[in-house]
């Protein structure tokens, strides 16, 4: 058994011909660039590639097995080169039982069988080259395409404002739009942690993962998880996910949610923080506000008694650090190799000798959880004090 650095969560912006698929994805986030940063800049060793149903993607690495050796494992997932590549596809339901649109992750153990998705999803897709397309169907009917073809299936960013499943998407219950024993985990999405998402009872059912949800090379790892599998491959996850013959989700490292841009209710037009009991902004008069995941959280609580979890590690992504700019970014790989190195093993004084005593101290400070955090909501992230 081994532990594997694992984000499941990651958009192509440009495809190997330039072509659009996460049109909100940097031009640089190409399935090269994906793998090669991966490995050498964040130390991953899987990664699910969230927009494998389109076909330029799937041809790409059908060419990259016919031409660079890179092979499918027996259990699922390309092996290319260190990494894994599982392959994944983000949806958006909106059916007739949804209150606003759903979000949703697929992963498929082998190229054929995202074919076969592929295929099928294009006849309920207005384009199948992009990303995160609306998909004209229920949510049920995915979910039992998906089980037919292996997969596992998971509710994306589950609690943010917009596009998830108890942002605006249902009422109360998962049950409202989803066969609830089709679902094989749950992910948390930058603004909550454990701790929150286990106030609703119906989700203690479920393991949770914690994914970048990339649209920049930058943000690949900002969270993942570590997981003990015997391969890194589709077969082993799944029995990660479901806690079978010892493997199992070690850690979750993610955003303190407070970093999260929906943590705190703001006012819609200001952005100033709000009561969502405040029917207008008291900064600036406004009506309407974005509700934060913290009191969208306090509405549905249900109470129960959550299970044993792995820990929810807070982990700052370098970005975050102030006065740690991309020429001292590049200073801490060149001498620790990779973010993650940086992240959990350099010590302070191999810090203080690469970046001096002030950013080795935060970063320290971020390690231990101790930095003083001003909370982010409305679509902007929170900010790292300096001091």
């Amino acid at each position: 058994m081994h532990n594997y650095y694992v984000d499941l969560h990651i958009h192509i912006g440009r495809t190997a011909s330039g072509r659009s698929v996460k049109i909100t994805g940097a031009k640089t986030l190409t399935l090269t660039n994906i793998l090669h940063d991966a490995v050498h800049v964040k130390g991953l060793n899987m990664v699910g590639i969230i927009d494998c149903h389109v076909p330029e993607v799937l041809d790409e690495l059908e060419r990259g097995m016919e031409e660079k050796g890179w092979k499918e494992h027996d259990g699922g997932g390309v092996a290319i080169d260190s990494i894994t590549l599982l392959l994944g596809s983000e949806i958006e339901i909106y059916d007739e039982h949804c209150q606003g649109p759903i979000h949703v992750l697929v992963f498929l153990p082998t190229i054929a069988a995202m074919r076969t998705f592929s295929a099928w999803l294009k006849k309920r897709v207005k384009n199948i080259s992009l990303s995160s397309q609306r998909m004209y169907g229920t949510g049920r009917e995915l979910q039992a395409f998906v089980k037919q073809l292996g997969g596992l299936f998971v509710p994306a960013h589950a609690f943010t404002p917009f596009k998830s499943l108890y942002g605006k998407g249902v009422k109360k219950s998962l049950t409202e739009v989803f066969d609830p024993d089709a679902i094989d985990a749950i992910e948390l999405g930058l603004s909550a942690d454990t701790e929150m998402a286990d106030q609703i009872a119906e989700l203690h059912r479920y393991p949770y993962i914690s994914n970048s949800d990339a649209h920049s090379l930058r943000k690949l790892a900002r969270e993942y998880q570590v997981i003990r599998m015997n391969a890194p491959t589709f077969a082993e996850l799944k029995k990660a996910l479901r806690n079978q013959e010892e493997r199992a989700i070690i850690a979750n490292y993610g955003l303190n949610p407070k970093l999260g841009k929906y943590h705190q209710t703001t006012c819609e037009r200001c952005f100033k923080p709000m009561s969502p009991r405040e029917k207008r902004c008291p900064s600036c008069g406004h009506h309407r506000q974005i509700k934060g995941v913290f009191d969208r959280l306090k509405e549905l609580k249900t109470g129960g008694t959550p299970p044993e979890r792995p820990p929810y590690i807070y982990q700052v992504p370098l970005e975050f650090i102030p006065g740690l700019g991309a020429k001292t970014y590049e200073k801490l790989l060149a001498r620790f190799g990779t973010e993650m190195y940086v992240l959990h093993q350099a010590t302070e004084e191999e810090l203080k000798q690469s970046v001096g005593e002030k950013l080795a101290k935060l970063i320290m400070l971020a390690r231990r959880g101790e930095l003083s955090i001003q909370a982010g909501g409305g679509g902007k992230y929170g900010k790292i004090a300096s001091e």
